[in-house]
């Protein structure tokens, strides 16, 4: 019963399911009973009596305690019962349930491609049936449908090819933007080099990621093999366009991120950014600068210390490293991150897509970003701790240590502590905006 076991719990009940069984640690059983007095959701003391009388049992646990919550609880399962997961790394899952299920149960996992403060309607909703008949299939759909999701149905393995597209990667980013900035001492939105536009994006999603728990990403991340080839490439490709700024190479940079606009996003050189060259027409995710001002956090005025003059004009541009790290990436492991966003995309997904997508679809400002990146030193500082923490988490990912996963996104999180209620406000409104399917 956290977050998401809460969120599917009440929309069951709401949706007219008498019998919700649920528990959660057995610690927790009176501050659990206490807490959902009244609700109509049946709470118990431990995992054997949920199992034992559901027809329909979920396990909503961390990804890194799957087997050892399957192997006590799943024994207990009814005859014929559907049994469910929904963990964010299908692969542990999927071994869990073939080692500790009995034989005579059917398994249909799910995973909603949100996090708990999200309203499900109409987000993506991963439907996996691994061992189920028709009947049960339908059944489950009927149940899950409480959340009035988009169903989007794959198998286990596809499931963690795309999710470490759309989130594991994707996070990572962010958690490097965070990290970068809290190691240079500053709110991006208070210093005046971050105003509007795409900035409004990357450092509200990047607040509101660390206003969640660390352990979603963690798991997202160590424990999915395709994950760790998508982080540590994005952290490569970081360094290596990076290696082109510092060196004063803007011809390599410019050929090196072009290439990435031309594969990525089917335009030609040539292009003015408005017509697609070899790919179908789109309407673009994200549509102006002043969209996205509504959502501009209060505090971007001017920094302590500077007058009118000295502050830095909305129009000067930044390398913005971080996204063209993420189509180079894309361009280099031959992901397209559109059939990803058709099939089971995040909002936080929808929106880092968008502001890529921005920033390429116009040559001339793809140029000042490259031209920026060797001219503007202010930027530089920034910059180098932007690579030093990619090349950080890609680390902690690849070793699958969740000591320094858990120390990195808490240093940084304190940091950013007393802003987080603000920037949460301030990203569930723009997600809610911006991320409409």
């Amino acid at each position: 019963m956290g977050d998401m076991g809460r969120l599917y719990a009440a929309r069951m009940r709401a949706d007219g399911w008498e019998h919700v069984n649920v528990c959660d640690r057995p610690e927790n059983f009176d501050a659990l009973r206490k807490d959902l007095s009244g609700t109509g959701i049946h709470v118990f003391s431990d995992g054997h009596q949920v199992a034992r009388r559901s027809d329909f049992c979920m396990f909503a646990v961390e990804v890194v305690n799957m087997d050892r919550v399957v192997a006590e609880y799943g024994p207990s399962m009814k005859v014929g019962a559907i049994v469910s997961g929904q963990s964010s790394v299908k692969a542990p899952e999927k071994e869990a349930f073939d080692k500790h299920l009995p034989d005579d149960v059917h398994i249909i996992s799910c995973h909603s491609l949100h996090g708990p403060n999200v309203d499900p309607t109409g987000q993506p909703l991963v439907l996996i049936r691994y061992k189920a008949t028709d009947e049960k299939m339908q059944l489950a759909e009927r149940i899950l449908g409480a959340l009035h999701s988009r169903f989007v149905y794959m198998s286990y393995e596809e499931h963690d090819t795309i999710t470490a597209n759309t989130q594991a990667t994707t996070h990572a980013a962010f958690l490097s933007m965070g990290t970068a900035w809290s190691m240079e001492k500053q709110y991006p939105w208070e210093t005046g080099m971050y105003p509007g536009g795409i900035e409004t994006v990357k450092i509200n999603l990047c607040l509101r990621i660390y206003g969640a728990k660390w352990h979603v990403y963690a798991g997202l991340a160590i424990l999915n093999p395709a994950a760790k080839i998508q982080v540590t490439q994005y952290a490569t490709s970081a360094t290596d366009l990076f290696k082109m700024m510092v060196s004063g190479d803007y011809d390599a940079l410019v050929a090196r991120v072009f290439a990435a606009r031309r594969a990525v996003f089917g335009w030609k050189d040539d292009e003015d950014g408005e017509h697609e060259a070899s790919a179908p027409r789109r309407k673009p995710i994200l549509m102006s600068d002043s969209m996205l001002d509504r959502f501009h956090m209060a505090a971007v005025a001017a920094s302590p210390g500077m007058d009118d003059e000295q502050q830095p004009s909305r129009t000067i541009p930044n390398s913005h490293l971080s996204l063209l790290a993420i189509a180079d990436s894309w361009n280099v492991l031959g992901i397209d991150p559109y059939h990803h966003l058709e099939l089971a995309a995040t909002p936080i997904f929808r929106l880092w897509i968008g502001v890529t997508e921005y920033l390429f679809r116009s040559p001339t400002r793809l140029l000042a970003a490259c031209r920026a990146a060797l001219d503007h030193k202010m930027y530089r500082a920034d910059d180098t701790e932007f690579v030093v923490a990619a090349r950080g988490w890609a680390q902690a990912v690849q070793f699958g240590d969740y000591d320094a996963y858990f120390k990195r996104f808490e240093s940084t999180r304190q940091f950013f502590e007393p802003r987080l209620a603000e920037a949460n406000r301030v990203g569930a409104e723009m997600l809610k905006v911006l991320a409409a399917p």
